[in-house]
């Protein structure tokens, strides 16, 4: 072989190698369609595959296994329901807050249940959850609060700042085992305005 058709067929095989942001995306919903639908230990690389209409050797070969997969899939679907959130108060930006998390509340609850146990036994999964759905979440409601800390709205040190994350995002995974329903809007304004708002000294809708 030649040393132009050595270049011609190493620049052959990059192309066939590369994956385009659009493609990538395309596998990874299919990934999240197939964990929301059926689970993680359900879920295979022949079944995405199938779905991406790809062969299982294109995805072994830029993810190596399954759970490094799930992991990109979980890190690409990443959504930050409270960002831009600021109304210019506490108990505004909590409201909206609750309302912008209602349009997620079934997605992001299908997928913290399909990836159920695997996350407690793999720390990338752990990880990548943490990352796509928990800690944006948690930064942007530490935004909130310190907004409001500099406008004297609430002290800093209020003892039920440490519990304000733990009431909003479980209640949004608690309601579909205790009622079968996922939060909507209603219901999680409802919450804010009858536990959270008081527990914070904030009193009802203003």
């Amino acid at each position: 072989m030649t040393s132009q058709e050595s270049a011609g067929t190493s620049v052959t095989t990059t192309r066939r190698s590369k994956i385009t942001p659009e493609r990538e995306q395309e596998f990874f919903g299919a990934v999240l369609d197939q964990l929301r639908e059926y689970g993680y230990e359900a879920l295979t690389m022949e079944g995405v595959a199938a779905k991406a209409c790809c062969s299982k050797s294109t995805l072994y070969r830029q993810w190596k296994t399954k759970p490094q997969l799930v992991a990109a899939a979980v890190r690409s679907g990443r959504c930050v329901k409270f960002s831009g959130v600021d109304t210019g108060s506490l108990a505004g930006d909590l409201r909206s807050a609750a309302r912008a998390a209602a349009q997620q509340a079934g997605n992001d609850t299908q997928l913290v249940q399909a990836l159920g146990h695997a996350v407690l036994s793999d720390e990338e999964l752990r990880a990548a959850l943490r990352e796509a759905l928990i800690e944006p979440e948690l930064a942007a409601l530490g935004a909130m609060v310190d907004r409001a800390v500099a406008r004297g709205e609430i002290a800093a040190d209020h003892p039920a700042l440490e519990f304000l994350a733990a009431q909003l995002l479980g209640v949004l995974r608690i309601r579909p085992v205790l009622e079968s329903r996922y939060a909507d809007a209603a219901y999680l304004t409802r919450f804010v305005d009858a536990v959270v708002l008081p527990a914070l000294g904030l009193g009802e809708a203003t």
